[in-house]
């Protein structure tokens, strides 16, 4: 095990009518001025809306909103939401949604009291030194970003990550009843994108980590479980609350502590959704297909632990390789559970661009994208091929 630090100071209210404390939290937080972000209409329908504007009413809180977030948000809108707040003297954000939502009010939040362009923190050019503090209603379990130190952000054909704990959020409320009436679709790319974040973590090379190990193997059964539960009754509220749970659980660094995660699979996503557009949850499951298989042909070891202690592939039955090859089976059944693509060609994806999208993930062959198993340009197109 590493050595480590551990913060996540996000404070959590969960469950039926979680959102009736947002009052108490901004007054906590002594907030004056507020931006809203969310996406279209649907905060409404919940009576998240409402709840807002009441809360705000009461605490005599100047309120301003921006509902035109999209997926895989943009630079864009952060950039015209940033200069917005700096001439409205807006010092508290409130996301209402899913990731999208989340990450473009951090990165508002980063952009406010920063005097130039806010992409300079994305792209590696800049610290933060002031953030404006940001809370969250969570209506999406996917992310996790509602008590996570990163945020994700596109411009252009890049799509990247800035990770600082100041942009942790201060609360993070989450009533599974929000959860309800996601279209299934979403339902689907959020368990994707919440097992994406339990198996990148997982796959370390760090020895003598059998805690987080045992943590995520048992989070990862709960995650399957109740995500089959949903599936077959998406009106199972229990199971609703399992998930939105385990999204925070999954990407709020807990089970980071002590080893190294891996990555790639995220990283060549990054590239596919930037090329094409694509759902994250839903490419993150492509990928997570596409990356077991060919790693079973590399370096089995972890994912045959993975196979024998989460789906019981035992191993007495098979090699190491096998039981890495049985893993990349089982995580395709179960997304096709899910009713998702498992491979680029169902995603109407081509190798237009395998080449092209290797060499933005590698910065053009000058860096390797992975920890476990690292990356190279080659690497990558072999995956992209194998996710075909």
């Amino acid at each position: 095990m590493l050595n480590f630090e551990y913060h996540n100071p996000a404070k959590i209210v969960f469950g039926a009518g979680a959102e009736k404390e947002l009052a108490t939290l901004l007054k906590q937080e002594k907030a004056t001025s507020l931006m809203l972000i969310y996406s279209g209409e649907f905060i409404k329908e919940l009576g998240i809306y409402e709840v807002v504007m009441q809360a705000c009413r009461d605490l005599d809180i100047t309120f301003f909103e921006n509902g035109s977030v999209e997926p895989n948000p943009r630079i864009e809108l952060v950039r015209e939401l940033a200069a917005w707040g700096k001439e409205n003297g807006v010092d508290f954000i409130l996301a209402v949604g899913g990731g999208s939502a989340i990450d473009t009010a951090k990165a508002v939040a980063l952009g406010i009291p920063y005097n130039n362009d806010v992409w300079d923190f994305f792209v590696g050019n800049a610290a933060p030194d002031k953030v404006i503090p940001i809370g969250v209603i969570s209506t999406l379990p996917s992310s996790g970003s509602e008590t996570s130190n990163c945020a994700i952000l596109s411009g252009g054909l890049s799509k990247l990550g800035f990770e600082h704990n100041d942009i942790i959020p201060k609360f993070a409320i989450m009533n599974p009843e929000h959860t309800l009436l996601l279209p299934p679709f979403q339902t689907s790319c959020g368990v994707a994108d919440i097992l994406s974040h339990l198996l990148e973590r997982y796959f370390s090379d760090v020895s003598h980590t059998d805690v987080t190990d045992y943590m995520i193997e048992g989070a990862t059964k709960a995650l399957l479980l109740n995500g089959e539960r949903v599936m077959l009754n998406p009106a199972d509220i229990n199971a609703r609350a399992e998930i939105q749970w385990l999204g925070s659980i999954a990407h709020n660094n807990l089970l980071d502590t002590g080893r190294i995660g891996d990555w790639a699979s995220h990283r060549i996503e990054h590239e596919i959704s930037a090329q094409y557009g694509v759902t994250h949850g839903e490419g993150m499951a492509v990928m997570l297909v596409a990356w077991t298989k060919y790693i079973a042909g590399k370096k089995p070891q972890k994912l045959a632990q993975l196979a024998n202690r989460v789906f019981g592939v035992d191993y007495c039955d098979f090699t190491p390789k096998e039981m890495a090859e049985k893993l990349s089976e089982k995580l395709k059944k179960f997304f096709e559970l899910l009713n998702l693509k498992t491979n680029l060609t169902q995603l109407g994806i081509g190798n237009e661009h395998l080449r092209e999208m290797a060499a933005r993930a590698t910065k053009n062959g000058t860096c390797k994208i992975g920890h476990y198993f690292p990356l190279d340009e080659k690497g990558i197109e072999e995956v992209l091929e194998m996710g075909l």
